[in-house]
């Protein structure tokens, strides 16, 4: 069922100003396919319907449902496989060694979706840095979705999923079969804690970090946006800490604070020396 050109603009606008995420011209097509299902939950027949109710009533947990619906949830697990090898080889020996001495490690994992990405890393860490695990060591997951939230907290995943990126290895020893879906332990599960955050709303008190994965998130913000969650990571991050971003983003023209690596193909980034 397709949408009027002003209940996508209605659309556009509310995405933006909720989430601050940008819904170009062109994607008329994935408004429509997420918002006939959330039309449908609502009783409601059509997408004009649902955006008929929006325009009604002042912001409330409908809009909230509506603006989580178009979030982009695209994931897999150990996704595009050389941040993480760069996490393996480089990046977590030598937080190790700086580490040693306080034994504490905190990761950040910015919408993170269903929760593919941070179990990765706790994954990752369970096989190659065993001596974490005695650390004080916590894994950060977060989403603006609550819904994708409840789903990552869960920790169930369809054939389909488990056979993007991840290790046959790591889905023997990490995962249980359940009917057709593949469930993760518990063990690896506790290791992650999920947490709501809007990342262009006010962030909630957030401990120092020492790597933060924020990858493929960016692209989706204007460049105000974009520069203001640079800006509180810069607070956040601590002097040799990490920061992941996607591939096709960078901090270059939005916050002279952050160097890249000169490791190819690493969407790593640090604080620059004072």
């Amino acid at each position: 069922m397709s949408i009027t050109a002003p209940d996508f603009d209605y659309i556009q606008r509310l995405v933006r100003a909720q989430a601050g995420l940008v819904l170009e011209p062109g994607k008329e097509y994935l408004a429509e396919s997420r918002l006939l299902p959330a039309a449908r939950k609502e009783g409601l027949n059509s997408i004009e319907d649902l955006v008929a109710r929006l325009r009604s009533r002042p912001i409330d947990g409908l809009h909230r449902r509506v603006v989580e619906a178009m979030t982009i949830n695209e994931t897999s697990f150990f996704r595009d496989f050389h941040p993480f090898e760069l996490l393996r080889k480089f990046v977590l020996p030598d937080l190790v060694l700086r580490r040693q001495a306080e034994q504490t490690l905190v990761i950040w994992c910015a919408a993170s979706s269903s929760g593919q990405e941070p179990y990765s890393v706790a994954m990752l860490l369970r096989e190659h840095f065993s001596s974490l695990l005695s650390w004080r060591l916590r894994i950060i997951a977060s989403d603006l979705s609550e819904e994708i939230l409840a789903r990552a907290r869960q920790g169930r995943y369809s054939q389909l999923e488990v056979n993007r990126g991840l290790p046959a290895s790591y889905l023997v020893k990490y995962f249980t079969k359940q009917g057709s879906e593949w469930q993760l332990k518990d063990e690896v599960r506790r290791m992650v804690e999920f947490q709501g955050i809007n990342l262009t709303a006010p962030w909630p008190p957030l401990p120092i970090m020492d790597i933060i994965f924020m990858r493929n998130v960016l692209i989706y913000f204007e460049v105000d946006n974009k520069k203001l969650i640079l800006s509180r990571v810069r607070r956040l991050l601590r002097d040799d800490g990490t920061l992941f971003l996607g591939g096709a983003e960078t901090t270059l023209n939005l916050d002279d604070s952050f160097a890249r690596s000169e490791l190819e193909r690493s969407g790593c980034y640090h604080l620059r020396s004072l």
